[in-house]
């Protein structure tokens, strides 16, 4: 597993993006007498193609196989890398992606192209049960260095067990952990600072939106004053579930226009919805798709909320299941969809309203837009805590040369600043909102570039930024940074 969860969950995801309603095969049983009649010679066609197939082809055929061929072949023909075919077999793992249902041990990882590390661990999980911890190295899978590894070795049948030699703190120990089965939690939620709802959807499920309304319950009891919406690395999955949702937002209004392959567009509006009536940011990334977008689009256009982050993936397209007869479903994209301001951004993607890079900065700057005026983030260059609060990412950390140097999207986050890089001349530039641009070049060594990231020597930047405030722990390995 060469990629963290979430983009493996985004990745798979794209096979079951923003699905419709269910059409029902009734709606084909009216067919005219001579539709029927060409239908029927049509599929006299196909079957004497398969006939002849069978008894003469010199290598011999399978007949399920050349079915399979026959259906992959028309849907491919499509042209539609969204509609599908699958079997019986596969029509449940399939429901389970859905789900977000998932055999493993419970952890989101990383792969930095030099090491693997774990930045989260799911709660109750089989990892946390054995003792992993946000920010352990994985040094061996089964045995196996991770630089050798090709495939997913941490995957697996449920009631099977992995061995992971764990580097932590400079130390090396082995752990093993039994796979199970995982419902991944679509909707989860805690209050950050003064009274944030942080509230992380992960994906459209057919009880997303009644989790999403129990975990915003909650969150209006908690005192909820501001809500930052995460909707990064979420692939999407039922319309239904994001029009529910998207409800809970706008209590009357268009949340998108939809067009089948008449071409005529039909608003999709919201009459009997309740309004959210605090400020609301939502967080975008480059895995935010489909049903997602829809909701992004819908509560931004009605100005409901702050758009931070970057691009959408850009997947306009609706999805419609279809049941066969074998048991199987047809996945069949069935109408386009666009936002209440009628942008088409399929292949495009949606634009935030403050473009930031890495989630940590994005994080950050959602947490400031949304009400928190002071911040203190905290960890390492695996980890990342704000305001005490676990949240995916990490400060960058680097010692090299006797200086500490923290991630310079971290640093321009914390003193709300716009955030450059001079390949050319090899310098950071962080340029404040005023337009005072302050430059920290690689040849000074108040700079770094390392693996297409950037870092700053906080000491450099503290005295062009004299509001940061930072300690480094050594024996914890841990960097503190706050602005005053």
């Amino acid at each position: 597993m060469m990629r963290s969860f979430k983009k493996l969950t985004a990745a798979a995801a794209g096979s079951c993006l923003a699905l419709s309603l269910v059409l029902s095969p009734a709606a084909f049983a009216a067919d005219s007498s001579e539709a029927a009649s060409k239908t029927s010679s049509e599929t006299e066609l196909i079957n004497e193609v398969m006939q002849y197939i069978e008894n003469y082809n010199l290598t011999g055929a399978d007949r399920d196989a050349l079915i399979r061929a026959a259906i992959d072949g028309m849907v491919d023909s499509l042209d539609d890398p969204y509609s599908q075919y699958f079997s019986g077999e596969e029509s449940k793992e399939f429901q389970n992606q859905l789900a977000l249902d998932y055999v493993g041990i419970g952890v989101q990882l990383v792969f930095t192209g030099n090491e693997l590390y774990i930045e989260q661990i799911m709660p109750g999980s089989p990892a946390e049960s054995a003792g992993l911890k946000r920010g352990d190295t994985i040094l061996k899978i089964n045995g196996v260095k991770v630089s050798e590894i090709k495939n997913d070795p941490i995957s697996g049948e449920a009631g099977t067990k992995v061995t992971l030699l764990i580097q932590r703190g400079g130390a090396a120990k082995t752990y093993t952990v039994k796979r199970s089965e995982i419902n991944y939690p679509s909707v989860s939620g805690k209050i950050v600072g003064p009274k944030i709802a942080y509230i992380s959807l992960n994906g459209f499920t057919e009880d997303s939106d009644e989790e999403f309304a129990a975990v915003l319950k909650k969150m209006r009891a908690a005192g909820m004053k501001s809500m930052v919406l995460d909707l990064r690395n979420n692939g999407g999955g039922y319309m239904d579930s994001a029009y529910n949702i998207a409800s809970q937002f706008i209590d009357k209004g268009i949340m998108m226009y939809t067009a089948d392959n008449t071409g005529e567009l039909t608003p999709v509006t919201i009459t009997d919805g309740s309004k959210m009536n605090v400020p609301v940011v939502i967080l975008t990334n480059e895995y935010t798709a489909s049903a997602s977008e829809a909701l992004t689009g819908a509560l931004h256009d009605n100005h409901l909320a702050t758009v931070v982050g970057t691009q959408t993936f850009g997947k306009a397209r609706i999805q419609s299941l279809l049941d066969l007869s074998d048991g199987g479903l047809l996945k069949l994209t069935t109408e386009r969809y666009l936002t209440p301001s009628k942008a088409d951004f399929n292949h495009i993607g949606l634009s935030p309203d403050l473009e930031v890079k890495g989630e940590a900065a994005q994080i950050i700057t959602a947490l400031q837009l949304a009400g928190m005026k002071s911040i203190e983030a905290a960890g390492d260059n695996h980890i990342l805590d704000v305001g005490g609060t676990a949240f995916a990412g990490n400060v960058g950390l680097v010692k090299q040369g006797g200086r500490i140097y923290g991630s310079a999207r971290v640093l321009s986050a914390l003193v709300e600043s716009n955030l450059a890089w001079d390949a050319k001349n090899k310098k950071v530039i962080v340029t404040t909102g005023s337009g005072k641009a302050s430059s920290f070049t690689v040849s000074s060594k108040e700079a770094l570039s390392q693996n297409g990231e950037t870092f700053i020597a906080l000491g450099a930047f503290k005295k062009k930024f004299p509001s940061l405030v930072w300690a480094y722990n050594q024996t914890q390995n841990r960097l503190t940074l706050s602005v005053k």
